[in-house]
């Protein structure tokens, strides 16, 4: 599904990504977990095409499609999706019709018809209850208002409804009291299938307790500097990341 080979990308002159490499198959769920400005969140932007971020050096290839120099909306189009970590709220706009813009731009490229407001609402509904939202968040202003934690899930109803290839969630569970990340979670994994992968960018340990990686890597200075099972998500819980870095020092 994705490949990334020696990734090096700056912003303003600085150097975040170091030579990073990652390859995820389908069906795959990721956890990328590091330190403050270790680059986690910069990688996230990287792979969607963020325009404040330059690809210095490295290849990123999506089902075998080198994606270095395609457009944000090339990406989506493609089938990648972000859960950003501080979502917008966007005044005017309501959740339903954001989506349905966004589903028939999606339609358009597959070349398939595109749908009204009654057929999409139709389309939507089980999208609602996979991702744990009411009824009455398609009529609210996207974000306007919304809590911490219905921002959250309003951002895991997107990705239900533009069904991408490869979903990243930027710390998807900062700010999420239980029974909120319960929701999310349940959310996620019901989004999830053979055919899907997911990159789950995240500090703590709790959300990985609701879905389970495959593999868990630890960033550090702009590189992966460990991957293991979900065995070493525990390990950081209760160690920190004192012994892996010093490991490598």
């Amino acid at each position: 599904m994705l490949e990334i080979k020696n990734l090096k990308a700056s912003t303003d002159d600085k150097e975040i990504l170091k030579g990073l490499n990652l390859i995820i198959n389908k069906g795959e769920v990721h956890a990328i977990m590091g330190t403050n400005g270790s680059g986690k969140s910069t990688l996230s932007k990287v792979l969607t095409g963020h325009p404040a971020y330059s690809v210095d050096d490295g290849e990123i290839f999506f089902e075998n499609t080198n994606i270095k120099d395609l457009s944000p909306d090339e990406r989506a189009q493609l089938g990648i999706f972000l859960a950003f970590q501080y979502p917008v709220e966007i005044p005017g706009v309501s959740n339903e019709e954001f989506l349905r813009i966004a589903y028939n731009i999606r339609q358009k490229y597959k070349k398939l018809e595109e749908v009204n407001p009654i057929q999409f609402f139709d389309i939507i509904k089980p999208k609602l209850d996979l991702s744990g939202v009411n009824v009455e968040f398609l009529n609210r202003n996207i974000n306007e208002g919304f809590s911490g934690g219905e921002k959250k899930r309003n951002e895991i109803l997107q990705m239900c409804v533009l069904d991408p290839k490869l979903a990243i969630l930027d710390e998807t569970d900062s700010g999420l009291d239980i029974d909120a990340l319960k929701t999310v979670s349940n959310g996620i994994n019901n989004f999830m299938n053979k055919d899907k992968s997911l990159i789950l960018i995240t500090h703590y340990q709790r959300l990985l307790d609701y879905v389970k990686p495959d593999f868990v890597h630890i960033m550090y200075n702009g590189k992966i500097i460990k991957t293991g099972d979900a065995s070493l998500a525990f390990t950081l819980e209760n160690e920190g990341y004192e012994g892996i870095l010093t490991d490598i020092k």
